[in-house]
């Protein structure tokens, strides 16, 4: 088997993801999974993909992320994950279509304007 390269991405978090055949290794940023996710239902929503088509320990995953917080690079690599065993193998394109995770979450924080103090809130206004 080949190397499966995909991306993922959630707000401002992207994953570029490396899967191939090995033995359940799981690294990002060179770092174990458990190292770099130490909250423990960050790593059941990275592992959603591989536990809903049972090929936890099958595959070895190499995982760049950059930018958002632990929430949204977690999603990013949960997406990734599963973009690489659909790849793999179509047969399970749906299930997971059915969970939603092949489906790019499209919600971002929306823009500062000029002239207020936040996306929506105005500065305070008093009329005295």
């Amino acid at each position: 088997m080949e190397v499966i390269n995909t991306s993922g991405r959630r707000k401002t978090s992207v994953a570029r993801l490396y899967l191939t055949a090995g033995s359940g290794n799981i690294t990002v940023n060179n770092r174990a999974l458990e190292d770099y996710f130490p909250a423990e239902l960050l790593r059941i929503v990275v592992n959603q993909p591989l536990t809903l088509t049972e090929n936890t320990g099958k595959y070895d995953i190499k995982i760049n992320v950059t930018g958002g917080g632990f929430k949204g690079q977690a999603e990013a690599i949960r997406l990734a994950v599963a973009k690489a065993l659909d790849q793999i193998d179509g047969e399970l394109r749906p299930a997971m279509k059915a969970e939603g995770f092949l489906t790019r979450d499209p919600r971002m924080v929306e823009r500062k304007k000029y002239g207020q103090k936040k996306a929506r809130r105005k500065f305070q206004f008093s009329k005295r």
